[in-house]
């Protein structure tokens, strides 16, 4: 039996990113976190087909990404995971996923702490809704680039094992 050494492509893989933000959703502050991510996935070869901006609202989230996980392979939300009062994305999406990853997000803030001891307040989490990946990152776009890049290698082989090719030879 061999083992196949060729790495999954994100090249044609389809993605949404959600921007989480009370202020941003009402107009009073630029999103930068959301293009930022986009920005990033697109330069991995990730089709990034929608974009959104929502409040911090728990069930508003809950019901876009279970739309969302319907519409891409890979969801991926920016915001809404530190402590605060209304940081709720880590619960919306844990309510509404079949599995949780949690070796993704435990990779994005080890990661992360090697840059800030602030990473480790990121409450984030990877799951798995039907066929699609879903990935929570900070509000930051420094720190929200910084951990996709930390996982992004992960992305095609989790999808690739979602779609069910599970063959290893």
């Amino acid at each position: 039996m061999s083992c196949s050494t060729a790495k999954p492509s994100a090249s044609k893989i389809t993605a949404a990113v959600v921007t989480v933000s009370d202020s941003c959703a009402r107009g009073e502050r630029e999103d930068l976190s959301g293009p930022a991510v986009a920005n990033a996935l697109e330069q991995r070869g990730f089709a990034v087909t929608i974009r959104e901006i929502i409040p911090d609202d728990r069930i508003q989230i809950q019901n876009l990404l279970i739309r969302l996980a319907r519409e891409v392979k890979f969801v991926v939300s920016t915001g809404g995971t530190g402590i605060a009062a209304r940081d709720v994305t880590p619960e919306a999406t844990t309510a509404i996923c079949d599995r949780l990853s949690d070796g993704v997000s435990e990779r994005m803030r080890s990661e992360g702490a090697k840059k800030t001891p602030f990473a480790m307040l990121s409450r984030g989490v990877c799951g798995v809704r039907g066929q699609a990946l879903i990935l929570n990152l900070p509000g930051s776009p420094k720190a929200a680039v910084e951990s996709l890049e930390a996982v992004a290698e992960l992305i095609p082989h989790a999808l690739e094992l979602l779609a069910g090719k599970t063959d290893h030879s």
